[in-house]
């Protein structure tokens, strides 16, 4: 088949998948929501607020190339939402370039990112096209809070703590414990140095007297995107959620793969990671309330001569990531992006762009920007 719906919706089963089609409504931009089980997708398609105002269709497609191509044709935006990515986004993003659409999803795998680089990057540069792997709150919003501190020359180090209040969606918990089994890196003089995995942060939390547990959540998108910054040299993110009971669980669970999982083959690994996931994080949370889900992003920037903080204070960080990626298809259906090829968001669609939509639907405050130079 054809469509004739510019942005396909891949795995709309999911809490993530429902929102990105929530914000396309809210654009006024028809799309197909696409999943491999056509019933679980229509269930989710029929909750939306609003459905039967904007042009839509539900499909059910095989998870391989040749289906995916087929389904994708003649649209121009797909929005991934089937993780693990290292594990499922291959064949997506294959049929994405065969097809001739820009690629996004919401991959919180810097594994994953960095296998996209290399694999992809030049071949959807050929053609004119986006591909950007973590269009997402935990990366995205503060990437935009980076880039206003660089917006002060002379800043090269770049200090990020993510931290958001709720608990992760199952798809999310899936990936948490994914990346175990990956190396994660931050920037050191433009070079990659690994993390010891077993490296927690105790973090000072702008705005309130407590502090809060953080760990190296997979090394972040953050590092990928600005090694090739010339602003940029060093970069580290601390990331987590304000809750401590489940930072305990997420530390306890590392120190577990690594005494007990890591031995295991491949196989055996993924299994047991699976399971462990599962059983913390079984069924769709509750949907946000921003009186309750709120979210920081702070980054400090300092360079020989200068420093600056900028801190962006949020909320429902599930919806924010759903109205990127929404955002991002609405910009690219009418313009081409500020880069093709493998680009952030920001690299993309501009980082004063992305924080005017997250304001211009109450996600976030306006950044509290301080500059010593």
């Amino acid at each position: 088949m054809s469509t004739d719906k510019p942005v396909v919706v891949y795995g709309v089963s999911g809490y993530t998948g429902r929102l990105v089609c929530e914000y396309l409504r809210e654009f006024n931009v028809p799309f197909i929501a696409a999943g491999r089980d056509k019933r679980r997708v229509q269930e989710v398609i029929d909750k939306v607020p609003g459905i039967d105002t904007v042009e839509h269709e539900v499909v059910e497609v095989e998870h391989d190339v040749g289906a995916l191509t087929e389904l994708f044709s003649g649209a121009s935006v797909v929005s991934n939402m089937v993780g693990p990515f290292i594990k499922f986004g291959h064949e997506v993003v294959d049929a994405s370039l065969a097809a001739g659409c820009h690629y996004m999803d919401t991959t919180g795998e810097q594994d994953w990112v960095l296998d996209a680089q290399s694999k992809w990057g030049e071949k959807y540069a050929d053609k004119g096209l986006l591909l950007s792997p973590g269009v997402a709150q935990m990366y995205t919003t503060g990437e935009i809070a980076a880039n206003i501190c660089l917006e002060t020359p002379g800043l090269d180090t770049l200090d990020i703590l993510v931290l958001w209040k709720g608990f992760p969606t199952y798809a999310s918990m899936q990936t948490i414990f994914t990346i175990l089994k990956a190396d994660w890196f931050y920037l050191e003089q433009n070079q990659y140095k690994q993390w010891p995995a077993d490296t927690t942060f105790e973090v000072s939390v702008p705005g309130q007297h407590a502090t809060a547990l953080a760990v190296p959540w997979g090394g972040t998108s953050h590092p990928v995107w600005f090694k090739n910054d010339p602003r940029v040299a060093n970069v580290k993110v601390a990331g987590g959620v304000f809750d401590r009971t489940v930072m305990d669980t997420v530390v306890a669970t590392t120190t577990m793969f690594e005494e007990q999982i890591k031995p295991l083959g491949p196989a055996e690994q993924e299994a047991a990671l699976a399971e462990v996931a599962g059983s913390v994080q079984a069924d769709m949370p509750p949907r946000e309330n921003p009186r309750i889900n709120t979210s920081l992003d702070s980054v400090y920037a300092s360079g020989p001569l200068g420093r600056a903080h900028c801190v962006i204070h949020g909320n429902s960080n599930y919806k924010q990531t759903g109205l990127l990626q929404a955002y991002a298809a609405y910009s690219l259906l009418q313009q081409a992006p500020k880069r093709a090829g493998f680009a952030s968001a920001c690299q993309a669609f501009g980082h004063r762009e992305l924080l005017g939509v997250l304001r211009s639907f109450g996600l976030v405050m306006e950044p509290e920007l301080t500059v010593h130079a």
